[in-house]
């Protein structure tokens, strides 16, 4: 293979400096790495769930062991701050950990009932590996969220080849690179990394691969489908989000208020499960807006969170603050000026009109509309008043569950913030313009495993038997008796 003599960089977002500089791989490399990790396919599905596991567990002890390291490159390359770093490695080993020691238990083969008409039979459902899947991580959580396809994929059996964010391409070579030192006797293939940017991703979704996992923005996710369209490649899209968060007329509204900042702001906003929109019910309005006002003068831009990873996504900042401004909504903290050029001062809406961009399109920037509802049912229904349905959040002593089960969402997170983001057995995604398919817990696993049904005639019955030219009318009779007797009510 001819090495590319193109290259990027990665950049730190908030010095500029120059983290790494990597090679632009063409799509004539992408399949060669695709068919390297074809060629491991079959020593790494071939091993015992156990042995795999042991795999996996050594490249997370590797990860913990050179933890620090791998949080300040993170801190460099990403821009958040190390201890959030640290919280990500921490969230992504629970991941790697629970996928090795559960896939065995969640994948094994499984007996089912076979039903009265196919008594003699035995009816069982293997999981098999996909082969070769493909993962586009993206740069918000460089570790923790490709993770959930990466270690997901492997535990499952198959091989991985993944493509890392052009911004955070030093994070994703690290990962990959760590599980071969933590693994010298698997070979080539088993996890491998292609560098680019968009066209390097598109060329992974029309090389050989067996499925496409993607995390990103809509607008990409759409083109994704697309290209893995064409031969078909099966995908699972984990796409935006305009999470809600809701405050009910019993809430803690401390704890609420700090759910909100800490949901809306951490990681400079650039989180799909954080908070974009609160809806607070009148009762407790003034109480909640006060606590935020409290939580928010212990928030300290470029501290507390750091810098605009992707420089243009402060152009969507600035553009939905103006039109929130415009319809009518009220800066109760922060506004137009609050945007600097890599850092951005945390920006809160009041009353927004539903309508506007700042409410209805993701913003993933530092920012939050609080718009006040009469009742729970209102906020329940404003609430699921966009397009997306990714992640959601109750505040509520007593009817949290009511509320949570009316959300058009993947996950919702009950008196706390994110916490499904935090238990590796829950599964996770979206639906509608927040795409569909599961990472993480036992769905994630079988995301990447293809089930195989198997059927297997134990003893003929004689004069019963149905699948034949040659069944007799006697069978066909009794066989329409038993159907009837069944289903007739």
């Amino acid at each position: 293979m001819t090495a590319t003599l193109e290259t990027f960089e990665s950049t730190n977002p908030a010095t500029g400096d120059v983290v790494g500089s990597f090679p632009v791989q063409s799509a004539q490399e992408v399949n060669t790495t695709v068919e390297i990790a074809r060629g491991a396919a079959d020593w790494w599905g071939g091993l015992s769930y156990k042995e795999r596991g042991k795999h996996l567990k050594r490249w997370a002890a590797r990860i913990t062991q050179n933890a620090d390291e791998l949080a300040e490159l993170i801190h460099k390359e990403n821009g958040k701050p190390l201890e959030d770093a640290h919280l990500e490695l921490a969230l992504a080993l629970e991941h790697i950990g629970w996928g090795a020691n559960n896939a065995e238990k969640k994948l094994k083969s499984e007996s089912v009932f076979p039903g009265p008409l196919m008594a003699n039979f035995e009816a069982r459902i293997e999981y098999r590996p996909l082969g070769v899947v493909g993962v586009i991580g993206p740069w918000n959580y460089p570790v923790y969220t490709p993770m959930g396809s990466v270690g997901y994929a492997l535990a499952a059996g198959n091989t991985v080849v993944f493509k890392p964010s052009e911004y955070t391409t030093a994070v994703g070579v690290y990962l990959a690179d760590a599980f071969h030192a933590a693994n010298p006797d698997a070979p080539r293939g088993v996890l491998e990394v292609v560098t680019g940017k968009g066209a390097t991703g598109a060329a992974l979704c029309h090389a050989n691969v067996d499925k496409i996992a993607f995390t990103g923005s809509t607008a990409t996710g759409k083109k994704i489908m697309a290209a893995c369209a064409e031969k078909p490649i099966p995908v699972v899209l984990e796409l935006g989000g305009k999470d809600a968060l809701i405050v009910a007329d019993d809430a803690d509204v401390k704890a609420a208020a700090d759910a909100a900042v800490f949901g809306g702001f951490a990681n400079a906003g650039q989180t799909c499960v954080g908070v974009e929109r609160v809806y607070v019910v009148e009762s407790v309005r003034d109480e909640f807006l006060a606590a935020v006002k409290e939580e928010l003068s212990h928030v300290k831009a470029g501290v507390s969170y750091g810098p605009m990873t992707m420089p243009s996504q402060k152009e969507v900042v600035r553009r939905h603050v103006e039109d929130a401004l415009k319809s009518g909504g009220q800066a109760f903290a922060g506004g137009l000026d609050s945007i600097g050029d890599r850092v951005i001062e945390p920006v809160i809406i009041l009353d927004a009109d539903e309508s506007c961009s700042a409410v209805q399109e993701e913003t993933f920037g530092p920012t939050l509309t609080i718009k006040t509802v009469k009742d729970n049912d209102e906020a329940i229904r404003l609430a699921n008043g966009t397009e997306f349905g990714l992640g959601s959040t109750v505040f509520s002593k007593k009817n949290g569950m009511k509320i949570a089960r009316q959300l058009k969402a993947g996950q919702t997170s009950i008196n706390a913030p994110l916490g499904f983001a935090a238990i590796p057995a829950l599964p996770f995604g979206g639906s509608g313009q927040s795409g569909f398919g599961r990472i993480h817990g036992e769905a994630g696993l079988k995301e990447f495993a293809r089930p195989h049904s198997i059927a297997r005639q134990r003893f003929a019955i004689p004069g019963f038997a149905l699948l034949t030219f040659r069944r007799t009318k006697f069978a066909f009779d009794l066989s329409k008796k038993i159907v009837h007797s069944m289903h007739q009510g």
